[in-house]
């Protein structure tokens, strides 16, 4: 039975009242979308009705008791801290290892008038399953119509922290790191409970707590101490940790003359290594490698191949756990079209990787950019486990300014038909759900986690895709936003557009009809579509789009690099031709002419401008449309998003203004009929510097 509460969760309850009494009140985000703000008039009235005994059929295990307690506390405060209505309550049962229920986080929710009853087939189903009420109820459903029957489509829910044990996030846009390792083991800060309360509370099960550019000093005896005192406090919550290695590790701390994946003398010393983590952490999740990409070590530095690599440390983790090695590689001697690389190492070692070894493989073929093709990889290797990795954090889409809602970019490539798999071609998404989904994490140590309040939108839809990937960006957007905001059916709509055509926007203003990578060198953020004489060409944003008197875009068809022929045949006749091809991918697999006719009957050019004016209306738009939900929404809050929204569109002329200034430095025509003047010179826009950007 739970029935007291500590101090902590009575203030919470009582402030969740006083959301609904009067005036709206301010808020910080903290609480993200766990906020559990009491509902008014009849809601309430139901919900007095639920709750006020619950009881276990194994109450002392660990995350029984846990699910117990969140689902008490969040009703408590749901009822803006009012008790259960004497005599009428509905009792609430939890049985956390029901046979008839599978294991591996499913549950059942089953309600009527007297009861409300949650099977699952362990523990942390019965988590979820608590979790997943609230989230029902916080959307205004009537309890007595609960009716839930869920299993996470995807058994590997997985957060990737580009985190440095100094504190800086690389990549990251929302203050420093939430992993105080200075202070670990001895201490261990509220935030890491809180952080793993969110998490579980969308099913994420697995974190990589350092950075893909890992130090090898994270294995060391002093860090696997520091990680066992996080992997104690989240097994509750249902997540296992994971750690990026470092593979030259057994020459950097290991004494050792060589990292050669087939030497014995660093095979034993990955085993012992393995053993020493597995003694301090049972259920260590294993090992995510950065290998011969961007400099970092690897089993190529001594003749070897991936799959030898990942072999190798699959061998010493055994079955215990998994080696995830990521696809992401570019080689600095590799001539031949930086996405295509990924695809020519990968695809011929299908099948000779470990069964403990996952591949994990980006959405695109590049680099998270605001819009790609999907990877061709997926589908090209049957025989191998492939697991998709996103970006969560905003890298190339603006980072914590404005709002790019993100689900529809990982809709695309989750629905994309890969044109591989048989009769009935498979999805990204059939290919993965069997294995499991990643997301580079944005949060930080903003108070309120992740730098922009819409950004919260991003860590919510990420779980909630990997949980159910079926879910629609709309669904997502309007469950997050009652949860959020507001349960006023007429402004979650409203919110809800505003995020859904948030990321084409971003898009429209950096990387309009298929324009890649132009974004600054270091902190990636504003345009530098003229940088051309980076050491490695691949780092240039002129070897992307390619730009001349001439003509634009990079050629990937046969006559190109033939990049295309990496897809499926009846995948890649679609974007064949540019005559037919969805223009969003326009200028990454096509080079036209300047004057090239686009559908409707614009010129390229015309076109490109006209795609700069449109976003900028559409953010105008967007901030006339806030403005008036005002009174909806928490003045801290709108405040704060209302000054991210104006950045944004200032951001966006910036785009507009620079991009326009170089195109016309190298087309040498005019600006198109009715766009606004370029208000400064090409040269100013060049000179300018942002030393003080973030993630650099």
């Amino acid at each position: 039975m739970m029935r007291g509460k500590g101090i902590v969760n009575r203030l919470a309850a009582i402030a969740a009242a006083l959301l609904v009494a009067g005036p709206l009140h301010a808020e910080d985000g903290y609480a993200l979308w766990l906020r559990h703000a009491p509902p008014e008039g009849e809601g309430r009235s139901r919900l007095a009705r639920l709750g006020g005994l619950i009881v276990a059929n194994n109450p002392d295990h660990p995350t029984v008791a846990l699910a117990m307690r969140e689902l008490d506390d969040g009703l408590a405060q749901l009822r803006g801290g009012a008790a259960a209505a004497d005599g009428a309550a509905t009792g609430i049962r939890f049985d956390c290892h029901d046979p008839a229920v599978a294991r591996g986080g499913a549950f059942r929710v089953m309600a009527d008038k007297a009861s409300l009853r949650i099977a699952a087939g362990e523990p942390v189903g019965c988590l979820y399953a608590a979790y997943a009420i609230l989230r029902e109820l916080g959307q205004g459903v009537d309890p007595a119509k609960l009716a839930l029957d869920e299993a996470p489509a995807m058994p590997l829910r997985m957060l990737n922290h580009w985190d440095n044990p100094d504190g800086h996030v690389e990549r990251g846009y929302s203050g420093r790191s939430i992993f105080d390792w200075w202070h670990l083991p001895e201490k261990l800060g509220p935030r890491m409970i809180d952080y793993a309360r969110a998490n579980a509370s969308l099913g994420i099960n697995a974190v990589v707590v350092n950075n893909v550019n890992a130090r090898a000093f994270m294995l060391e005896p002093r860090y696997i101490a520091k990680l066992a005192r996080l992997a104690d406090a989240w097994r509750p919550y249902g997540i296992r940790v994971f750690l990026s290695a470092r593979f030259s590790a057994p020459k950097d701390i290991g004494g050792l003359a060589t990292a050669d994946p087939l030497d014995p003398q660093v095979q034993a010393w990955w085993r012992a290594k393995a053993d020493e983590i597995y003694a301090a952490i049972p259920d260590f999740g294993g090992f995510l490698v950065k290998a011969n990409s961007e400099g970092q070590p690897g089993p190529q530095d001594y003749g070897r191949t991936h799959a030898d690599g990942a072999n190798m440390l699959a061998a010493a983790l055994g079955m215990r756990g998994t080696v995830i090695w990521r696809a992401f590689v570019y080689q600095a001697e590799d001539t031949t079209d930086r996405t295509m690389q990924a695809y020519a190492e990968f695809q011929p070692l299908d099948g000779q990787f470990a069964d403990n070894v996952i591949v994990q493989i980006k959405n695109g073929p590049l680099d998270f950019q605001p819009r790609e093709p999907f990877h061709p990889l997926f589908g090209a290797m049957p025989k191998t486990r492939l697991m998709l990795e996103t970006q969560i954090t905003r890298e190339y889409l603006g980072q914590a300014t404005g709002i790019a809602y993100l689900a529809p970019l990982w809709k695309e490539v989750l629905d994309a038909d890969t044109g591989r798999g048989g009769p009935k071609p498979k999805t990204v998404a059939q290919i993965v759900s069997p294995v499991g989904m990643a997301g580079v994490a944005n949060t930080g140590s903003d108070r309120n986690w992740t730098g922009t309040h819409f950004d919260q939108a991003n860590w919510y839809a990420f779980g909630r895709l990997a949980w159910n990937p079926s879910l629609t960006s709309e669904d997502i957007a309007r469950e997050w936003t009652a949860q959020t905001f507001t349960r006023d059916t007429e402004t979650v709509r409203r919110i809800a557009a505003m995020m859904l055509g948030s990321r084409d926007l971003v898009a429209q203003y950096t990387a309009p009809l298929g324009l890649a990578h132009l974004m600054g060198t270091g902190h990636h953020y504003g345009p530098s579509p003229w940088v051309c004489d980076l050491e490695r060409p691949d780092w240039n944003p002129c070897y992307y789009h390619r730009a001349d008197k001439d003509g634009i875009g990079f050629d990937r068809t046969a006559k190109g690099s033939g990049a295309l022929a990496q897809y499926a045949p009846s995948i890649a006749a679609q974007w064949a031709d540019a005559a037919t091809i969805d223009e969003k991918y326009l200028l990454w697999f096509h080079r036209v002419r300047w004057d090239h006719r686009i559908k409707g009957g614009d010129t390229l050019w015309e076109r490109l401008a006209a795609e700069y004016a449109w976003a900028e209306i559409g953010l105008r738009g967007r901030i006339q449309s806030w403005e008036g939900l005002r009174p909806h929404i928490d003045a801290e809050r709108h405040a704060a998003i209302a000054a991210d929204m104006a950045r944004e569109l200032k951001d966006a002329r910036w785009w507009r203004d620079a991009s326009m200034a170089y195109w016309q430095s190298v087309n040498g025509l005019p600006l198109p009929a009715g766009a606004r003047p370029i208000p400064e010179s090409l040269e100013a826009y060049r000179a300018r510097t942002f030393p003080e950007a973030p993630g650099q």
